[in-house]
């Protein structure tokens, strides 16, 4: 097991955190959704409105399967946890860390919600999204580090103390 996969809600601060973990550990960083972005020439946003949330799911689960990673962080995108193959394929080459943060505090991060490329079904909110997540997310998880009124520095040592 020799990758670190970060998961989370949109806004926990997995590609932020993920480029500095990187460097602290001597390992490469790969962002799940840059990759989409650039294997399909679309930002994510416009995937997921002209293709819908399904459509976006089955290429994201695409990307992860693709990937080939050692020695590398991984910042997954926050839907990820809906493919249990993706997930399955992740958790076979890495350990899986889950860094949660409270409602209040995604919302309050995600002021770009309609650009940002997050995966909301016909109807649903953030608060619906946030509730269906959480228990995908601590079923995948080998850690879960609490990042909710964390800066990144902070949040990246509680991540290197629990993997020394």
């Amino acid at each position: 097991m020799n990758n670190i996969i970060l998961i989370s809600m949109p806004g926990a601060g997995k590609s932020t955190l993920g480029v500095i973990l990187a460097k602290a550990r001597g390992m490469k960083f790969i962002d799940t959704d840059l990759i989409i972005q650039e294997k399909t020439g679309r930002l994510l946003q416009e995937i997921i409105d002209t293709d819908g949330p399904e459509a976006f799911k089955k290429i994201e689960e695409e990307t992860i399967l693709s990937l080939q990673c050692h020695q590398t962080v991984i910042a997954t995108g926050g839907s990820v946890v809906f493919s249990g193959r993706a997930m399955d394929h992740l958790k076979s080459g890495g350990i899986v860390i889950y860094l949660t943060i409270s409602f209040e505090e995604m919302a309050r991060r995600l002021r770009n919600i309609t650009t940002r490329g997050i995966v909301l079904v016909a109807g649903e909110n953030l608060q619906d999204m946030y509730t269906k997540r959480i228990p995908l997310y601590e079923k995948y998880a080998d850690i879960t580090i609490d990042c909710s009124h964390e800066d990144f520095e902070h949040s990246v040592e509680k991540i290197l103390e629990v993997l020394r």
